[in-house]
């Protein structure tokens, strides 16, 4: 399920991909990545050119540092334009994605299970998708119908082509977990979720156009997203995932923890 399937790196201009994998570097020189997933409209299948590239990623710190007396905490978020291209990084400790995981955070439920991964360790996410799968659940309903929801709100404030896309990606992909039990991100891969019309708004997108719509065309776009969140209401009652994640689902998480700190002294 979700398991790459093209280069990553196709999505990235060529210039783009000299830098990211130049920033890349560095950052792994400070830290040991379990995976560098680049998120955003690349991920979403609506990149326009002047789209930033939104690397989210999964760090494992030294269990020694864990288990003394410093406070061991994520590195800030940093955000550089390098040679004209922008660099939007963050990363988060391994335990804390897991835990989050469980409890349906589609944010980090993507940076494991998600296609688009520029660096980190391969085995070793292939082992992380392995235990984080079988504890998909209900719970990320919260997660994507909120979203879908705060976007939403960002959309009446300024009712971009953009704003109206997020609604729609995060819905459609909460939608998408809950009836098929598989994570897909990418709009084009959802359309069986999304109004017939979404093409306009991709057009729009991905000429990098910013301008608001009209105001006609805004109201009838807002109907369409309160439907879209809606549907991941509708579609926690018939989901095929269960509500919770299985206890035994959960044990296999922790004890794969453990065991990555026993090998990450």
């Amino acid at each position: 399920m979700n398991d790459v399937t093209k280069d990553p790196w196709s999505v990235l201009s060529a210039h783009q991909q000299v830098i990211a994998k130049r920033f890349i570097a560095a950052r792994e020189a400070e830290r040991t990545h379990l995976v560098v997933y680049l998120s955003g409209a690349h991920a979403y299948g609506f990149p326009s050119p002047d789209s930033d590239l939104d690397l989210k990623c999964v760090h494992i710190a030294p269990t020694q540092t864990l288990v003394g007396l410093d406070v061991v905490e994520d590195p800030g978020d940093r955000i550089e334009v390098i040679e004209g291209v922008e660099l939007d990084y963050g990363s988060n400790e391994l335990a804390h994605v897991l835990r989050g995981a469980i409890k349906g955070n589609g944010n980090y439920l993507e940076r494991i299970l998600g296609e688009l991964v520029l660096g980190g360790d391969a085995a070793l996410l292939a082992e992380a998708r392995s235990v984080v799968r079988p504890v998909l659940s209900r719970r990320c309903a919260k997660h994507y119908g909120g979203f879908a929801t705060s976007q939403l709100r960002l959309f009446d404030q300024k009712p971009t082509a953009k704003r109206a896309l997020y609604v729609l990606r995060t819905a459609a992909t909460g939608v998408h977990l809950l009836t098929r039990g598989e994570l897909v991100i990418d709009l084009e891969r959802l359309r069986d979720h999304l109004p017939n019309e979404v093409d306009e708004l991709l057009t729009i997108k991905r000429t990098g156009e910013r301008s608001e719509l009209e105001a006609t065309h805004a109201a009838v776009w807002r109907s369409r997203l309160t439907d879209m969140i809606d549907a991941v209401d509708g579609a926690w009652r018939t989901a095929v995932i269960p509500a919770d994640p299985p206890p035994t689902a959960v044990a296999a998480v922790d004890a794969w923890l453990r065991d990555v700190r026993k090998r990450h002294w």
